[in-house]
C-alpha cells in the first residue's frame, strides 16, 4: 500500500531506522528526529586506522541466529552477503578458581538473553543455534539503512513535546522549533516515550516508565596471541565470582575467535563486560583477565564504552501494560511506540518492532 504522508520517527536507533526504511518502501516521507548526532543508538562499531585490522564493538556484537527479522532486513538492504556465522561454539563458567564447561546456550541464558515468544515457538532450541553478525561489525546494517534513509535523518533534534494538530501531530523539538506530521512513531527509550505519550492523553503510558535500564560497560582489549599463556577456545566465559572481593568482570567474549575478521593474524581481541568499578574500567578489566586467562604484559590498547542506561529489563505485567497503551493509541491520530523498551531488547527484536510500527502507520494512513 503506497501512501503520501509525512511520518515523524523519533529515535535513530535500529528500531527507528528500520521504521524509516519500511516507510520509505511504502512511499511515505519519513523524518527521523534524534537527540544525538550519530545514528545507530547503542550499535557502535569502530574500525580505526590506528588499530588496523580490528573490529571493536561498543554495543551488541551479534544477534541470535534463530531470529529472522534482522537477517531479512539485511538481505532487503543488499547486505545479506555480509552476514557471518559464529566460528566457534562452547563457553565456560569461571568459578573463581577454574573454568567449567557450560551447555550450549547456557551462557546466554545466564546473561539474561531472552528469546521473543514467537521466535521460541518457531525454533526448538533458539539459544543453542548460536549467534550471527556482520562481516565488519554490527554497524554494517546501520550504514546500509542510513545510505537509504540518511537524508531524512535530522541529528541533534530531539522530540520534547507532542500535541494533536489539525492533521496528525505537532512535535516540539530541541531548540524550540516544531514539526507537523500526519503520523508519529516513537522509537525511544521507555522513560521518554512514557512522558510524551502520557502528555498526549494516554495516562496508562505512565506504567511504561517501570522498565528498568541497567548500566552497561564493555571494555575491548587487544593483545598479541603470544601474550596468552595457553590458547583459548570457545566463545568466552561467564563469571560466577561476582561476589568475590574486587571482582569486576561479569563475562568475557573471545571476539577474535567468535566471529571472523575481528583481529589481524597473530593477535587476540577480548571484550569484557564490567560491573561498577572505581577508576579506569580498562585497567581493572585487564588486571582481572590477566589473572584468569594467564595474560602476560600490558594490552596493546583498550577501549571502554559505558552506557548509563543500557539493557532494559521488564517488570511483571509489562506485556499487558504495553498492550493497554497500544489499544488506547489506536483511538488517537496515528501514533505508535517501538523499540527495546517495549518489544524485546535484542537487535532483531528492535528491527521487527520498528518495521511493524511503520506498517501499522501505513495501514492507518491508507484507510484515512
Amino acid at each position: 500500500m503506497a501512501v503520501s504522508a509525512t511520518v515523524a520517527v523519533a529515535g535513530a536507533g535500529l528500531a527507528g531506522l528500520s521504521a524509516a526504511w519500511e516507510l520509505s518502501r511504502a512511499g511515505a516521507t519519513a523524518v527521523v528526529l534524534d537527540a544525538g548526532r550519530r545514528p545507530g543508538g547503542v550499535v557502535v562499531t569502530e574500525r580505526p586506522g590506528a588499530k588496523e585490522g580490528f573490529v571493536i564493538e561498543g554495543g551488541p556484537d551479534g544477534f541470535l541466529a534463530a531470529e529472522p527479522d534482522i537477517q531479512e532486513l539485511a538481505r532487503e538492504a543488499g547486505i545479506g552477503g555480509r552476514l557471518v556465522d559464529q566460528l566457534t561454539s562452547g563457553s565456560s563458567l569461571w568459578t573463581g578458581r577454574e573454568m567449567e564447561p557450560l551447555a550450549e546456550g547456557q551462557a546466554a541464558a545466564l546473561l539474561g538473553i531472552q528469546i521473543p515468544s514467537d521466535v521460541g515457538a518457531q525454533h526448538a532450541a533458539p539459544l543453542q543455534c548460536g549467534f550471527r553478525s556482520f562481516a565488519t561489525g554490527m554497524a554494517d546494517l546501520v550504514e546500509a539503512l542510513v545510505a537509504r534513509v540518511g537524508p531524512a535523518i535530522r541529528p541533534a533534534q530531539g522530540v520534547t513535546g507532542l500535541a494533536p494538530a489539525t492533521r496528525g501531530w505537532r512535535l516540539s523539538l530541541t531548540g524550540g522549533s516544531t514539526l507537523e506530521a500526519e503520523a508519529v512513531i516513537l522509537a525511544l527509550p521507555a522513560w521518554i516515550a512514557a512522558r510524551l505519550v502520557t502528555a498526549a492523553g494516554v495516562p496508562a503510558a505512565r506504567r511504561l516508565d517501570e522498565v528498568i535500564y541497567y548500566p552497561t560497560t564493555t571494555v575491548s582489549l587487544a593483545y598479541r596471541e603470544d601474550q596468552l599463556a595457553t590458547p583459548l577456545a570457545g566463545t568466552g566465559f561467564v563469571s560466577a565470582a561476582e561476589l568475590a572481593e574486587g571482582a569486576v568482570v561479569r563475562a568475557c567474549s573471545y571476539s577474535w575467535l567468535k566471529y571472523p575478521g575481528r583481529a589481524p593474524s597473530g593477535h587476540a581481541l577480548l571484550r569484557a563486560f564490567v560491573g561498577p568499578v572505581d577508576g579506569d574500567p580498562a585497567v581493572a578489566a585487564h588486571a582481572e583477565l590477566a589473572r584468569i586467562l594467564g595474560i602476560g604484559g600490558s594490552p596493546l590498547w583498550s577501549r571502554a564504552f559505558s552506557w548509563p542506561r543500557g539493557l532494559p529489563r521488564y517488570q511483571s505485567g509489562h506485556a499487558g501494560h504495553v498492550a493497554a497503551v497500544r489499544e488506547r493509541l489506536a483511538r488517537l491520530p496515528p501514533l505508535a511506540i517501538a523499540g527495546a523498551g517495549f518489544d524485546g531488547a535484542g537487535v532483531s527484536a528492535c528491527v521487527k518492532s520498528g518495521r511493524k510500527a511503520a506498517q501499522q502507520m501505513v495501514d492507518r494512513l491508507g484507510r484515512g
